[in-house]
C-alpha cells in the first residue's frame, strides 16, 4: 500500500500529523474512566501490598517505600506506553483495518509510525503522572518540588522506551499470537525491570543482575530513584539517560522498519 505523502509539503504533513494525534487524544478522552482504571488499579494494589501491608507486618523496613514508589511509577509509564502502542496496532492491522485510513493520508508512513509511538508514550506518561499523588498519599512520601522536572523527564523517557518496544511488538505478531506475545514478553519485563528492588543491590546474584541490566525498564526505574530518592542506591543518572535514549533510538528504528514492511504488504 502506498500513499501520496511523499509529494506532500512538510507543512501539510505536520498539520496532518497533528490532526491524527489530536484524534487519538480525543478518542482517549472519551474513554477516560477506562483509562483511570488501567492507570491506577494495578499499581495501587502493588503499592498497597508491598509498601503498606508488608511494611506494617514488619517484613520490609520503612525505607522500602522510597525504593518501591519510583519503580512502580516507572513501570506504569513504561507498560502504559508499550501496551497502548502494541495492542492497537495488532487490532488495526488484523481486524478493523483502521490503519488504512492513516496510510492513505498525506503523511509519510514513517510519521504515521512516529505518531503511534508518541501517542503511546503520552498515554504512559499521563498514567505515571496520575499515579504519583496516589502513591505519595498511600505510602506517606513526599518529594521536593525541585525533583518534579527531572522526574517528569525520566517518566517521559521511560514511556517513550516502552512505546518504542510496543511498536516493535505490534508490527511483528499477528492477532492470533498476541496473547502468547504478552505472556512471553510482559511477565519477564515485569519481574526483571528493577521496579521492586535496586539493580545495583543484586551484586550477589550476578546472573539475575545481568538479565535485569538488559531490560530497558530497569533504567527507567533506576532513573526515577536517582532523581527522587538519591539516598537510595541506584545506577548513576547519566548511565540511565544514555541507556534510555539508546533504547528509544534502537527500538524505534526497528519498529518503524517493521511498520513500513507491514504497511506496504
Amino acid at each position: 500500500m502506498t500513499t501520496s505523502a511523499t509529494a506532500a509539503p512538510a507543512s501539510r504533513q505536520l498539520h496532518t500529523f497533528g490532526a491524527i494525534m489530536w484524534r487519538d487524544v480525543f478518542v482517549a478522552l472519551r474513554q477516560f474512566p477506562t483509562f483511570i482504571g488501567q492507570a491506577i488499579i494495578q499499581p495501587f494494589f502493588t503499592l498497597f501490598v508491598f509498601g503498606v501491608l508488608l511494611s506494617d507486618a514488619g517484613y520490609v523496613d520503612g525505607d522500602y517505600s522510597s525504593v518501591l514508589l519510583p519503580g512502580v511509577l516507572a513501570l506504569n509509564g513504561f507498560l502504559g506506553g508499550m501496551q497502548n502502542t502494541a495492542l492497537p496496532l495488532v487490532v488495526d492491522f488484523s481486524y478493523t483495518r483502521e490503519i488504512e485510513d492513516r496510510l492513505l493520508s498525506p503523511i509519510s508512513l514513517s510519521l504515521v509510525a512516529v505518531e503511534k509511538i508518541l501517542f503511546g508514550a503520552l498515554y504512559g506518561f499521563v498514567a505515571s503522572l496520575m499515579m504519583t499523588p496516589v502513591g505519595m498519599v498511600l505510602l506517606d512520601l513526599s518529594w521536593p518540588i525541585s525533583k518534579t522536572v527531572p522526574a517528569l523527564g525520566i517518566a517521559g523517557l521511560g514511556a517513550l522506551a516502552g512505546a518504542s518496544i510496543g511498536l516493535c511488538l505490534g508490527t511483528s505478531v499477528s492477532s492470533d499470537k498476541v496473547d502468547v506475545m504478552f505472556t512471553l514478553v510482559l511477565m519477564p519485563l515485569l519481574f526483571t525491570g528493577s521496579t521492586q528492588f535496586p539493580l545495583v543491590a543484586l551484586d550477589e546474584v550476578r546472573w539475575f543482575q545481568v538479565i535485569c541490566g538488559a531490560n530497558p525498564l530497569s533504567y527507567a526505574s533506576e532513573g526515577m530513584r536517582a532523581v527522587t530518592s538519591p539516598n537510595v542506591e541506584h545506577v548513576p543518572l547519566p548511565i540511565t539517560l544514555i541507556v534510555l535514549v539508546g533504547s528509544i533510538t534502537l527500538f524505534a528504528s526497528i519498529g518503524i522498519r517493521g511498520f513500513l514492511k507491514r504497511a506496504q504488504t
